[in-house]
């Protein structure tokens, strides 16, 4: 039974105007930890894609800045959220996504298949190891926003309901996941930074752990040693008892943003989103010094 102390602070929002508020409020108080652990683990997925994983290996940021690299990517997709897409620094943020982007070969079906994970991985996390489901409003909500995500990003063909999300990333998995071995060392790096989270003795246990919540066809595709039943019952079993636990605690209050995280290392004293990320030869876009600042300024303000 959940706690009916439990404050509910998507009620009464409309998913088709209102999807950025209820997102960021899944986000930030009902689920901070579990919609990131499930957006780190979407873009672990996509990794098994060979044209995706071996890209990543060839640029070296997931290899040889795996802990910068994971920050970028969690930070700048989390501007948009808090500050919205037209605020100053959100667009700065996109703008910068977009930059990096441009710089490779990629095709609009890898870009949707991406941008799918982003909406069925942590629906399904939720579904499994939420201390509740999502309601219906909130899921159409989650898939308005990355709707909107992908149309500032240029794709094209963008799915138009979670089922469509769904059945696309589905069948793109099974038409593309396979073993590579620069789609490896991407994975095998990023296992690495996840470990380093923990103290050092449980690296053992985090690996086993994370291979227990991996599918048979991701296992595969990387090559990983199946982790046995065992270790799956016993690993989804304490996300399970961890959700029971949630369900009787009083609703968070505060919002718990990405980048106050702990295991976000890379920018103790603030950022500027116009240096992160990877350049091919310098940053691409000139700033003014003012903007420079301002950035600088409102990302001190956040921390």
């Amino acid at each position: 039974m959940v706690n009916p102390r439990k404050n509910h602070p998507n009620a009464g929002l409309n998913p088709e105007t209102d999807y950025t508020e209820i997102y960021r409020n899944l986000s930030t108080l009902e689920f901070p930890w579990d919609i990131n652990q499930a957006l780190s683990f979407a873009l672990f997925r996509t990794y098994a894609v060979p044209s995706i994983g071996r890209l990543l290996d060839e640029t070296a940021a997931f290899t040889e800045s795996t802990q910068k690299r994971y920050d970028d990517t969690s930070i700048l997709l989390e501007v948009p959220l808090i500050e919205g897409f037209d605020s100053a620094r959100g667009k700065s943020a996109i703008r910068r996504i977009n930059q990096m982007h441009h710089m490779y070969d990629i095709s609009n079906d890898d870009f949707r298949y991406v941008l799918s994970t982003f909406v069925v991985v942590p629906r399904r996390w939720l579904a499994d190891f939420g201390w509740r489901d999502l309601t219906d409003g909130e899921i159409l909500a989650s898939v308005r926003y990355y709707q909107s995500l992908g149309k500032h990003m240029g794709i094209k063909d963008i799915p138009t309901t979670y089922d469509d999300f769904a059945d696309f990333m589905d069948t793109y998995e099974a038409q593309h996941f396979a073993f590579d071995a620069g789609a490896r060392r991407v994975a095998d790096a990023t296992m690495e930074l996840m470990a380093s989270f923990y103290p050092g003795f449980a690296a053992r246990g985090v690996d086993v752990f994370s291979r227990s919540l991996m599918d048979e066809p991701l296992i595969e595709a990387f090559g990983y040693r199946e982790p046995g039943e065992i270790a799956r019952k016993v690993s989804r079993g304490a996300l399970k008892a961890r959700a029971r636990l949630l369900s009787f605690l009083p609703s968070r209050r505060k919002p718990q943003y990405v980048h106050d995280m702990p295991r976000i290392r890379s920018y103790p004293n603030g950022f500027q989103i116009d240096k992160m990320g990877t350049f091919a030869k310098g940053c691409p876009v000139q700033h003014t010094p003012s903007e420079t600042a301002v950035e600088s300024q409102a990302s001190a303000a956040t921390r």
